[in-house]
């Protein structure tokens, strides 16, 4: 080999996300020498974890218990299982998996991340409301619970362990190093090879360049893959759509950076290792694209509560269950029914001001920064970041009149993704329709019906669910559209993997020294939320799966 580099380990982590650095800490706990290999730059330390809202999935926890929520692993479970909906053979790890991440979130995880000294924000969210059915998808309480210092946060502790690793000598970097090939001889993965890439100082989440410089080769007894999903990627995204959803969008924002493309599962599932549920993955409707951009086609997820009118391009009424917050790959079905790559929020200020929020660490400076003056100026004026989108965002539309409204709305519609013009009168006969059900404390429309349900939960009262009002009273204006898009996520199948973090292959059994964690083995198993998430669970899935396969290749090792 050119300019040859060849060093060694007992364990390489490949990929320096929460679950890299999760695996690594474990592993380096338990005695183990541990080398982690990334093509992005030290900067990008933590992955896409960094830039996540920080939520986090637990079962009958104490914040739970303080908000007046009865929940119960029972409960859980019929929540989880009706939302992952296994229904094929590949579905025996990913169910065994479900099952085990359950009895994690409803026993030691809480405790485990507290004594690293992580917090909880003390209000806890009530995500992925459902489809309306007990025994179907969805939350059937609040278990959205947001870390103390949000992504970054969740990020720290880990991070903080595996530079104390690497002062000690156990742990060591090896940053810009990407990973084309993983070795197997005699039927035994024994390391990877790849290209060593210039080094880059662009700030995190920016494309770095893919200059190589030289090759490398890296030796260890156990190889555990972190390399997370495919969202980056949206021609892999479209190629692995599935039917069920209609058909790809041709026009999609991203959630991720461009370097979170699936290179690393192609090149995994060349040693061997199987890869199953490729159709299963999770994106969000209510994308909007981000005036300050990090990386290129930067879109940001809206959090909203459930008052806003939601419609399809054409100016149609999405049907129930299909509110705002309730089931994001129900409502994506319903979306591309459509024929069209986006959809509409009719809302007021009022209801952005209660209900409105923005996924994303940067997105939420109060709750990352941890300022408790920032939560309560919140609280009392709306979020800054909605405030800064609303006046510079492509995709807000704020009018005094609805007239005024729908002309901004069909001149958003003549830009790509491009779509048929709102007609005035039939937008005012629906709102107007919707706004009669509103003249009393009690209505007939399902939606209103779920706005006053969420309003008996205290968290949502207080602070999530805008008192119900009528969006056409001036006194509620000014009245706002937002242009929503579809925004690429999350990777739900994956690498297959045993309860010990095993890559297995097509024949079922595990390939010697090879390991997965994170998001590139669908969180656990191969897919272990099945078809849904229930949220909160991509984060606690790579802690969980991390923590697994660390702990297990020590031992093996």
């Amino acid at each position: 080999m050119t300019q040859a580099e060849t060093q060694r380990a007992d364990i390489i982590v490949v990929g320096a996300g929460l679950a890299g650095l999760v695996a690594a800490a474990e592993a380096a706990d338990a005695g183990r020498s541990v080398l982690i290999v990334d093509q992005e730059p030290e900067q990008s330390l933590g992955g896409q974890a960094f830039w996540s809202l920080g939520g986090l999935f637990l079962v009958d926890s104490s914040e739970q218990r303080r908000m007046g929520i009865k929940d119960s692993l029972d409960l859980a479970t019929q929540d989880w299982m009706g939302s992952a909906q296994f229904d094929r053979d590949e579905d025996l790890w990913p169910r065994r998996w479900a099952e085990a991440y359950l009895d994690f979130a409803h026993g030691e995880k809480r405790a485990w991340l507290h004594q690293m000294g992580h917090r909880f924000f003390p209000v806890v969210g009530w995500a992925e409301r459902g489809d309306g059915r007990a025994d179907g998808h969805g939350n059937s309480v609040p278990r959205f619970h947001i870390t103390w210092g949000t992504g970054p946060g969740v990020v720290a502790p880990f991070e903080r362990r595996v530079r104390e690793h690497a002062q000690a000598g156990r742990i060591r970097f090896a940053f810009r190093h990407r990973v084309d090939e993983v070795i197997v001889e005699d039927g035994t993965a024994t390391g990877v090879r790849g290209r060593v890439l210039e080094a880059s100082s662009i700030q995190r989440g920016q494309a770095s360049s893919r200059v190589e410089v030289a090759d490398f080769e890296l030796r260890a007894q156990a190889i555990i893959v972190t390399s997370g999903g495919i969202g980056g990627n949206h021609d892999l995204v479209r190629k692995s759509w599935p039917e069920r959803l209609g058909t790809p969008p041709a026009s999609m924002v991203s959630g991720v950076p461009a370097h979170v493309d699936g290179r690393m599962v192609g090149i995994t599932e060349a040693t061997g290792a199987r890869v199953i549920n490729r159709d299963r993955m999770w994106h969000y409707v209510e994308g909007i694209r981000n005036w300050d951009p990090i990386w290129a086609n930067h879109g940001i997820r809206i959090l909203p509560g459930p008052s806003s009118l939601w419609l399809d391009a054409t100016g149609r009424r999405l049907p129930a269950p299909n509110f705002p917050g309730f089931d994001t790959l129900g409502t994506l079905k319903v979306l591309r029914e459509s024929g069209y790559d986006y959809s509409w929020f009719v809302l007021t200020q009022k209801i952005i001001e209660k209900e409105f929020a923005l996924s994303g660490s940067e997105q939420n400076p109060d709750l990352t920064g941890k300022s408790v003056r920032g939560v309560i100026d919140r609280a009392r004026k709306g979020p800054g970041p909605v405030e800064a989108f609303k006046q510079y965002g492509e995709d807000f539309v704020v009018a005094d009149s609805l007239g005024e409204l729908v002309a901004g709305m069909n001149k958003l519609a003549a830009n790509d993704p491009s779509g048929p013009a709102i007609d005035e009168r039939e937008l005012r006969r629906l709102i107007e329709a919707r706004d009669r059900q509103i003249e009393n404390p009690f209505a007939k429309d399902a939606q209103i019906t779920a706005m006053y349900a969420a309003r008996h939960y205290r968290g949502d009262k207080l602070s999530r669910v805008a008192k119900p009002h009528q969006l056409l009273d001036p006194a509620n204006g000014p009245l706002i559209a937002v242009k929503l898009h579809i925004l690429s996520r999350k990777t739900l199948g994956g690498l297959e993997t045993d309860l010990s973090g095993r890559c297995l292959t097509a024949a079922g059994t595990p390939l010697p020294g090879l390991y997965a964690a994170g998001e590139v083995n669908g969180f656990g198993g191969g897919g272990m939320m099945g078809y849904n998430a229930l949220e909160g669970t991509f984060l606690g899935g790579c802690l969980f799966s991390g923590r697994t396969a660390g702990r297990a290749a020590a031992a093996a090792v």
